[in-house]
């Protein structure tokens, strides 16, 4: 597994909205390994396989991270924000960010010291609103660097425990490279349809980029790629865990936003047993993916599904994901893309 890409990859910037730097990395990668690379207007990525029949399938990876954008400075320097995508506030505390304006400030996330907070506010759960973010700086040092309507992302380094990979942003990066890897698996392989490896900006904020894309493409099959909940941690019913690390890649049933086509689900079922992957079945009954836009932005829809990678401590800086679920995940995505023929769809 190349986990130099994974690592920088995940390093990269790239909040919803501000892409760029990731998608230099996207451009590069993908284009000795498929026919044709497209970028729409809103900075959507395309990498095109041709196939030997004339029907399409569109694989959604976004490439985008939930981050922060600069809405003030004040008197002293202080920086105030708003949120890109979704956050528990306690997850803010004593995190290092980078403000990126004409050069890359580092900031730290604030709020008032517990030395000085009323007995009430002791005992109330932080805001947003409560934190506010030191460079360090003065006004001035700051405003020569930093306007308003700079991104923000946070910052931390990826590492390797046990056989797992830990690091901000995975969500949703080890879908971008998962993407990359099975273009790479399928470089020198036919594929019975057009594929459409499509890495979308702004999931984080609204799935915007995989609307716009399916609208483009129009696709008749299609695979949402993103990362799962997995609740396999102290305190966690059997009933809540959502999904499991190492029990496998993760084959989505259905989501707050997407209730998967049953025959989608019993086909990449059947893949993955063919192919002897290991799976498990996901049910999120909250947030959503791509795989919502790639299903329905589309004359009469898509017939489509989504793979899952198990990630534990979503949307923080230390979510933690399992090296053989990221490798089933490339394994059964090239699967899927090279047996689709070969399955009866009829109703």
């Amino acid at each position: 597994m190349n986990l130099e890409l994974l690592a920088e990859i995940c390093k990269t910037p790239g909040a919803p909205g501000f892409e760029q730097k990731v998608r230099e990395i996207v451009i590069k990668e993908i284009t000795p390994l498929v026919d044709e690379v497209q970028v729409d207007n809103m900075g959507n990525v395309y990498a095109i396989k041709k196939g030997k029949a004339d029907k399409r399938v569109m694989i959604g990876a976004h490439m985008d991270e939930i981050g922060f954008i600069v809405t003030h400075i004040d008197k002293n320097g202080f920086i105030r924000f708003h949120t890109l995508g979704g956050f528990d506030p306690k997850t803010l505390t004593a995190q290092r960010v980078i403000i990126h304006g004409k050069k890359d400030i580092i900031g730290v996330m604030s709020s008032k010291p517990i030395h000085v907070m009323t007995a009430d506010e002791r005992n109330k759960v932080a805001k947003i609103s409560d934190y506010f973010i030191d460079t360090g700086l003065s006004k001035e040092e700051v405003e020569a660097s930093i306007k308003i309507g700079d991104p923000i992302t946070r910052e931390r380094e990826f590492i390797e425990m046990g056989n797992c990979v830990n690091s901000k942003s995975l969500d949703n990066r080890l879908a971008v490279f998962i993407l990359i890897e099975s273009l790479r698996a399928l470089k020198d392989k036919e594929v019975p349809y057009d594929v459409y490896g499509v890495f979308t900006v702004q999931e984080e904020v609204g799935v915007r980029g995989a609307n716009v894309s399916a609208l483009k493409i129009k696709p008749d099959f299609g695979f949402g790629l993103d990362t799962t909940i997995a609740y396999d941690v102290p305190g966690a019913a059997d009933h809540e865990k959502i999904t499991s690390l190492g029990d496998g890649t993760a084959i989505k049933i259905m989501d707050a936003m997407t209730i998967c086509d049953y025959r989608m689900v019993a086909f990449m079922k059947q893949t993955a047993d063919k192919h002897k992957i290991k799976w498990q079945p996901e049910i999120l009954t909250a947030g959503g993916t791509d795989t919502a836009g790639i299903q329905r932005m589309t004359d009469g829809g898509s017939i489509a599904g989504a793979i899952s990678i198990p990630t534990r401590h979503l949307h923080q800086v230390i979510e933690m994901a399992n090296k053989d679920d990221i490798q089933g995940s490339i394994d059964l995505l090239s699967a899927c893309l090279t047996d689709l023929q070969d399955y009866d769809w009829a109703f």
